[in-house]
């Protein structure tokens, strides 16, 4: 006979009673409205909201539909009166921006195979305070048919974007607007630099047909061929692959992998009905769901991949070429308002100027190449400095005087408006400028 120690024996008892009465309390108390703010759209939420419904009878999911950047300012300003139990977006700052203010409460699920980090970038919060459930890159996404018909060559890079032949071709939402948009934007100022990234970036909103307020409307743009060109989140152009659009996406070297978030929001209602949503999408049928042809995306346990269609991209097997950015969330949270007020001012309120001047260019250009001249040269070079200076440096868009300026709290201050009507007024300046170098240029060329 197996000697069993008795006191032993007592408590590995009491362990599993105790772990079965709360394995019981939390099912008896997953009930009623459990209500969450998303910035996904209906394709997605849908079947979700179905398999977890079904899953948990009795229990309804309400799905609020907000702009990341309108969730998290709908969170800041119901806090005291809160109705939310889930905050559910793909920008992993905008969670570090709730987290920060004291939004979210602690929630680790106990979920099986899932690894601690996708690439170089963890999973989840180490504090307990937010859960990844997919993986979401940041890239290109075209229509292969427009393409063709203006005859365009597939982009890779960001700086492909700023080329003369994609002027008027591309569309992007305002950061401002989309988290996604946002993060995308972020991403390039810390993969190149301040001064390199804005560069970048201006330089391919100068060929910006669109600016859209809302984040689908970019790959809807895309997909039935309005436009040629849209900078995404992945797995928006996956899911236009799934559903046999003819377009194409590209990952450039600079980007990154992060996790798509969800949170339970400080003194949720239905706190139980808040985690058991969580556990839902992070089981086997909730990750198996990501991969449906209305939403695409990369689970984050590795073992769903074997349910994969052919092709399916894996960040797990370096199948998609696993960027070697380490997106900083903590850069980003400083100056998360002050980036978003900037591209605003400087490329939303004067697109006009900037697709001018960047129109200028690429005719300077067309000349240069029939005949190049060293005077038209050093013209455009001008121009385009012109174009890249900046108001603000990094360390001063992060400062306490400027991103203080943006506190989100009770509308736009003083302050605020002062600095952004002083933004528009530099670029305004700087584009007609550039613009009149780059007429100098052509002239010069002959």
């Amino acid at each position: 006979m197996r000697f069993v120690n008795p006191v032993l024996g007592r408590r590995a008892l009491g362990a599993m009673a105790a772990a079965s009465l709360a394995t019981g309390a939390r099912a008896q108390g997953v009930s009623g409205k459990v209500t969450v703010v998303t910035s996904f759209s209906n394709d997605v939420t849908s079947p979700f909201k179905r398999a977890f419904e079904a899953a948990h009878p009795g229990t309804t999911l309400e799905v609020q539909n907000r702009n990341t950047t309108a969730g998290v300012r709908f969170v800041q300003e119901t806090r005291s009166n809160n109705a939310v139990d889930l905050f559910w977006a793909s920008a992993p700052d905008a969670f570090e921006v709730l987290k920060r203010a004291g939004l979210l409460d602690v929630y680790r699920p106990n979920a099986q195979g899932i690894p601690d980090r996708i690439g170089p970038y963890p999973i989840n919060d180490p504090e307990g305070y937010v859960t990844g459930f997919a993986a979401s890159g940041y890239g290109i996404m075209w229509n292969e048919r427009y393409m063709r018909a203006n005859r365009l060559p597939e982009p890779k890079e960001w700086a492909d974007l700023a080329k003369p032949a994609y002027h008027d071709h591309i569309i992007i939402t305002a950061p401002s607007r989309s988290g996604t948009t946002h993060l995308t934007i972020e991403t390039i100022l810390q993969g190149e630099g301040w001064e390199k990234g804005w560069a970048t970036i201006k330089g391919f909103s100068g060929n910006l047909r669109q600016i859209t307020e809302r984040s689908f409307g970019v790959p809807d743009a895309v997909n039935s061929g309005q436009v040629g060109i849209g900078i995404v989140i992945d797995f928006f152009a996956f899911s236009a692959q799934g559903a046999g659009f003819p377009v194409k996406f590209a990952y450039p070297s600079v980007t990154t992998v992060v996790p798509a978030n969800i949170a339970l929001v400080k003194n949720a209602p239905n706190a139980a009905g808040g985690r058991a949503f969580i556990d839902f999408l992070l089981s086997t049928r909730g990750q198996e769901i990501l991969l449906e042809p209305t939403i695409r995306r990369l689970p984050v346990n590795p073992a769903v991949y074997a349910k994969a269609p052919a092709g399916y991209p894996n960040p797990f097997t370096g199948s998609i070429g696993m960027p070697s950015l380490t997106f900083d969330v903590s850069v980003s949270e400083k100056r998360y308002a002050v980036v978003d007020a900037l591209y605003d001012q400087l490329v939303g309120t004067n697109l006009e100027g900037l697709k001018r001047a960047a129109k200028a260019i690429g005719e300077a250009e067309t000349r240069l190449a029939r005949r190049d001249n060293a005077q038209a040269r050093a013209l455009l070079e001008e121009a385009r400095a012109l174009i890249s200076a900046m108001p603000v440096t990094a360390e001063e868009a992060a400062s306490a005087e400027v991103a203080g300026a943006f506190s989100g709290r009770g509308g736009p201050g003083p302050r605020q408006a002062e600095l952004e009507q002083r933004w528009a007024a530099f670029a305004r300046e700087k584009y007609t400028a550039a613009a009149a170098k780059a007429a100098d240029a052509a002239k010069a060329a002959g």
